[in-house]
Formats: C-alpha cells, sequence, structure tokens
C-alpha cells in the first residue's frame, strides 16, 4: 500500500511495559526484573513474516543509550536513533534521524521499503508521544505492570477511546502472570478509527 510521497506505508507498532503509575523507566534502566515480559519485548520486535525481511526499531537517543549491555544485536532488526546531536550512528546502530518523520521516511522509501516489515517505536516517552500521533500506527503493545515502582520516565497519556483494549489478541497471552513476585499482564490496544 502507497502513501504520499510515494511511500510505501508500514505498520507503526508501539511497546512497552509500564507500572501501575505508568511508569517506564528509572535511572536508565527498568525498574523491576521480570525475564518473561522481556523475552515477549524481544520476540515482538525480532519476529518477521519471511527470511530476508527485518523490522526497523526508532530508539529516543536516552533509550538507546540505556539498553543493557548484550541485549544488542538483535536478529531481524535495523535500528535508527532520534537524535539531534549525534553526527553518525553509535556502535550497533544502523542510522540517524532527526526526527520521527524522517524516520518514517527511512523504512517506507526506497531503498529500505522493500526490506522493512514493522517499524516498532521502543522509547522514550516523546518518541511514543509522536508515535501514537501518527496516522499508519495502529497497535499498542503495552504490558500492565501491576505494582508500584519508584520512576522519572512514563508512558505518555492515551485516548482510550481511540486505541482501546483488546481481550484477546492472537499471539499475546491475556491471562495475569507473576515473575519474581511481580503481578503483570500483557496487554493490546488497537487503534480503532
Amino acid at each position: 500500500m502507497s502513501g504520499q510521497d510515494g511511500a510505501q506505508r508500514k505498520p507503526i507498532r508501539l511497546i512497552a511495559a509500564a507500572c501501575n503509575n505508568m511508569g517506564i523507566g528509572k535511572d536508565g534502566r527498568l525498574p523491576w526484573s521480570i525475564p518473561s515480559e522481556f523475552k515477549f519485548f524481544l520476540d515482538k520486535i525480532t519476529a518477521v513474516s519471511k527470511p530476508g525481511k527485518k523490522n526497523l526499531l526508532v530508539w529516543g537517543r536516552y533509550t538507546w543509550f540505556s539498553c543493557p549491555e548484550g541485549v544488542l544485536p538483535l536478529a531481524n532488526t535495523l535500528h535508527v536513533i532520534l537524535t539531534k546531536k549525534l553526527r553518525s550512528p553509535p556502535e550497533l546502530a544502523d542510522y540517524i534521524c532527526e526526527d520521527f518523520d524522517e524516520a518514517i521516511r527511512l523504512a517506507s522509501q526506497p531503498p529500505l521499503s522493500d526490506l522493512i516489515e514493522t517499524i516498532w517505536v521502543i522509547g522514550g516517552t516523546e518518541v511514543y508521544r509522536e508515535a501514537m500521533e501518527h496516522p499508519w500506527c495502529d497497535l499498542i503493545y503495552l504490558t500492565d505492570i501491576m505494582a508500584d515502582f519508584d520512576c522519572d520516565v512514563f508512558f505518555p497519556d492515551f485516548d482510550r477511546n481511540i486505541y482501546r483494549k483488546q481481550s484477546r489478541f492472537p499471539g499475546v497471552p491475556h491471562e495475569i502472570q507473576e515473575e519474581n513476585g511481580i503481578k503483570f499482564q500483557f496487554q493490546v490496544f488497537k487503534k480503532m478509527c
């Protein structure tokens, strides 16, 4: 499907985990340790429908530099960092863009348009906010961490009449789970208009 400027439309998906106050991080790290939730995150952002395809992961600069050591590189992915400060991609990143729209153009026009399958937005707050407002954004994967944690970064508010929580979603467990004494539930919000 093509959009304006001959761009090849790509699904934009957000993925995060947030605790009771919508906190998503503290001092550049996750404030909880839930390995099965992190595995779910990695499985989603690296899944492609056919060999040779890739997903474009969109990172804010702070989020990129807070990524735990040893997580990267990831299979089936290319990485773009949104920054006005860096002049070249840091080690293990593929591209830098000044803003979210530039990253979308990168994924939806040649040479990457035939390679990229899904655009995954993985933080931080402002990048999430911009992505939710983009017309191509259709899903928010937002794990509900059912506990209180001290956080200094938060998932942005969003209109739950536009993005509606799905009672069940393919490939996403719907039961409340518990690990390391923390209850959590995978959730998917789908854009309804």
